[in-house]
């Protein structure tokens, strides 16, 4: 049974997410699926956001994209992820890849940014009691991902794909390291190509990814 959120219904959020991001479908394993789609209801039903949409493109405090959302990222993360697998299995048919994996893990990178974003002003104004930001968005995101029961891979690359932060305390898996090059490359992609707002730090940019 939906959880009536205000006048929006935690399966109206659900439509929404199927709607945004169209790469669901992708993915063979229905419950999989299902699950990608939780997490990402779940982590807008607890903010201001009620489509991944509402969420600026970017990184709370940092550059941000132009043109462009937080759907758009996933989307052309999880594209570039694919194509980087698929290009590598047509020269090395034998390197072995979790695509339903990889995909889930590539829609849901980022699930913790709603939580961030919907906190940061606060973090910064009292940071000596909060810390800023308090908890960041992989960790939050991971908190996320176990609670609807995604795979334990998936959860990893929540956790671990920023690789110059929390990603480089532990070793990444086959997928999730093929999702952290994806990201990094989808925000260096539009900086080379002058799509992002504000002046990028690399290292400070790499560890809030």
């Amino acid at each position: 049974m939906a959880v009536e959120l205000g006048s929006q219904s935690l399966a109206e959020i659900q439509s929404g997410v199927l709607e945004s991001l169209p790469e669901i479908s992708q993915i063979k394993d229905e419950g999989l699926r299902e699950k990608v789609v939780e997490v990402h209801a779940r982590a807008l039903a607890e903010t201001q956001y009620k489509r991944i949409e509402d969420i600026p493109g970017g990184d709370p405090g940092g550059p941000s994209m132009k043109q462009g959302t937080q759907a758009d990222h996933y989307r052309a993360t999880a594209t570039i992820a694919i194509g980087m697998a698929r290009g590598m299995q047509e020269v090395l048919p034998h390197v072995e890849i979790d695509f339903d994996i990889l995909i889930a893990a590539a829609l849901t990178h980022d699930v913790g940014k709603a939580y961030e974003y919907e906190h940061w002003h606060r973090w910064t104004e009292d940071r000596r009691r909060t810390g800023s930001p308090s908890l960041r968005h992989p960790a939050y995101g991971a908190h996320l991902a176990l609670t609807v029961g995604l795979p334990e891979p998936v959860v990893h690359c929540v956790a671990a794909h920023s690789y110059m932060a929390e990603g480089s305390f532990v070793r990444a898996s086959l997928e999730t390291t093929i999702v952290q090059y994806a990201d990094a490359a989808f925000w260096n992609i539009l900086d080379a190509g002058g799509h992002m707002q504000g002046e990028p730090d690399i290292v400070a940019d790499n560890r809030r990814a």
